[in-house]
């Protein structure tokens, strides 16, 4: 079984939930094993059984907190490296603002949750240890039209840098200073015991499952035909893969921005900027859908990023250098005849980029190349729409 960095499997993934309520405050819970950081969303990490970050934080608020939320539009996706720990790619959703009855009726799961608190963003982003907390009051600050946004490292990139500063102030962290109450919440009872740790830090990376991660770039000409390249047969002549432009993340060493365009260069020989997030891709692993092939690496979930490349001009298609060792040849399709070559849900993940072109917004949050999540219309989740 292949574990390299190069084939992007050292990447472990989570999921948190942004519940507000209507005065404009969301709600945050404290976990009596963290000393260090003990507030946090609600939310945690993603297991081989999900079918995807959405099931994910379904389950995780059921655990926590007792009951089964409804989940809203992604808020974000952040891609957050650390030299001490494996590369985290975090999903944080908007939940449906809670009703006073479930609210009342939410029944904390004492070893994850010591209590829970509603606070306004100013106090979350003083509670919340410094990368949640630049993570989630991007989330509540940015205009939700904007979403979901593109974060690494919990700061803006790509089509977010049009909302939000690429590193603004950094609020003072004070932890529970910062959440009167916790742990003295509505619902709660009083202050629990600090609690040990289940297991120390170290032992719980190395337990948490992975995932795969690529990152591709999506060019057209224009006529809007579609570029693709075709992989070096591994078993023999005949076997014909066509594929976009890209390939596995480099987990602990780069970001998937920075992989693409690495990718782009490796393969096609050129030194361009990859544009908007167009879309992500979770594709699951055979652990949450049986019909997954081992064979072409999902015995694991994969999660694809992919980038807006542009219009290329005949110049720049002219100077295309292939990768011999990994590409065979480069062809530009009508849609008609990518969906003839790419499996099919490469090529619904493709359709969804095209689409998502179309529109002055984030990522499309895709699952197995279809579309998830919605966002009834009329209904505004979290604070107000404001303009920008």
């Amino acid at each position: 079984m292949e574990t390299s960095d190069r084939a992007g499997r050292a990447v472990l993934a989570a999921a948190g939930v942004l519940f507000p309520d209507g005065q404009g405050r969301v709600l945050v819970v404290r976990l009596p094993y963290d000393r260090k950081h003990p507030v946090a969303i609600p939310g945690g990490g993603w297991e081989p059984a999900d079918r995807s970050p959405r099931e994910t934080a379904v389950r995780e608020i059921a655990e926590e907190l007792g009951f089964t939320p409804r989940l809203g539009p992604l808020a974000c996706v952040d891609w957050a490296l650390s030299p001490s720990r494996p590369p985290i790619v975090a999903y944080l959703y908007w939940g449906e603002p809670l009703t006073a009855e479930q609210v009342a009726a939410i029944r904390p799961d004492a070893a994850e949750v010591g209590g829970w608190v509603w606070l306004t963003t100013e106090e979350a982003a003083h509670a919340l240890p410094p990368r949640l907390s630049r993570r989630v009051t991007a989330c509540l600050r940015a205009p939700r039209a904007a979403g979901p946004l593109e974060l690494e490292d919990s700061r803006p990139v790509g089509h977010t840098l049009r909302e939000l500063p690429a590193d603004g102030p950094m609020p003072e962290y004070t932890g529970l200073a910062a959440a009167p109450g916790l742990g003295t919440a509505p619902g709660t009872g009083p202050a629990q015991a600090q609690a040990d740790p289940p297991m120390d830090r170290d032992t719980y990376y190395a337990t948490r499952p992975r995932i795969r991660a690529k990152a591709r770039a999506l060019f057209t000409d224009s006529d809007g035909r579609v570029l693709l390249v075709r992989l070096r047969p591994w078993s023999g002549p005949d076997d014909q893969y066509w594929t976009l432009p890209g390939g596995g993340v480099e987990a602990a060493r780069e970001t998937p921005r920075t992989a693409a365009r690495r990718e782009i260069r490796e393969e096609l020989g050129w030194a361009v900027e990859p544009g908007r997030l167009l879309a992500l891709d979770w594709q699951p692993g055979a652990a949450a859908d049986p019909g997954a092939n081992p064979a072409t690496g999902r015995d694991t979930a994969v999660l694809v990023y992919l980038y807006d490349g542009g219009t290329v001009t005949d110049e720049l298609l002219g100077s295309i250098v292939l990768q011999e060792q990994e590409l065979v040849e480069w062809r530009l399709c009508e849609p008609a005849e990518a969906r003839a070559l790419l499996p099919g849900p490469s090529w619904d993940r493709v359709a969804a980029a095209l689409a998502a072109r179309e529109r002055s917004v984030g990522p499309a949050e895709l699952v197995g190349g279809q579309a998830v999540g919605y966002r009834p219309a009329g209904e505004h989740w979290g604070h107000a729409e404001r303009d920008h």
